[in-house]
């Protein structure tokens, strides 16, 4: 296969997923000096940006497959993937913050931490919920497509 041959939404999914790959690895060396120099564990959210990183790039890869075999145009699997590969990036952007910031260990707790400041609950619930429905739905556009081009 060539270069060529990869849409768009493949190319997305693939940088996206090189991008997450490259922070789970790099949130690995962060977690291994905090837990070296302070001899205890890594602050929460690092544990949890890595770990999530690393699970982002391999579902990247996911939607990568899923849009090669989408029966979908190649500008509605590209969305698609974008805004599944841009909420995955910001899930864990909100995790490297707080383990930057050390304020919280449940960033869904209230009152909503991010730094010394309280978030408004609109605000984070407005999230999460943007979050689901982008992720999710993104996700069911590329298995649809999938289905409609197998049956």
């Amino acid at each position: 296969m060539t270069i060529e041959m990869i849409n768009s939404a493949q190319q997305a999914a693939l940088v996206a997923a090189g991008v997450f790959f490259l922070v789970g690895l790099l949130t690995g060396v962060w977690k291994y000096v905090q837990m070296h120099m302070h001899q205890k564990r890594e602050h929460y959210y690092i544990g949890i940006a890595h770990r999530a990183s690393l699970m982002y790039a391999f579902a990247a890869l996911l939607l990568e497959r899923f849009a090669a075999f989408s029966a979908w145009s190649e500008a509605v699997n590209f969305w698609a993937v974008v805004v599944s590969a841009v909420y995955f990036g910001l899930a864990i952007g909100t995790y490297v913050v707080h383990g930057m910031l050390k304020d919280t260990t449940n960033q869904l707790k209230a009152p909503y931490k991010l730094s010394s400041f309280s978030l408004p609950a609109i605000l984070v619930v407005g999230f999460m919920a943007t979050l689901i429905v982008a992720e999710i739905g993104g996700f069911l556009v590329l298995f649809t497509g999938l289905l409609k081009a197998f049956f």
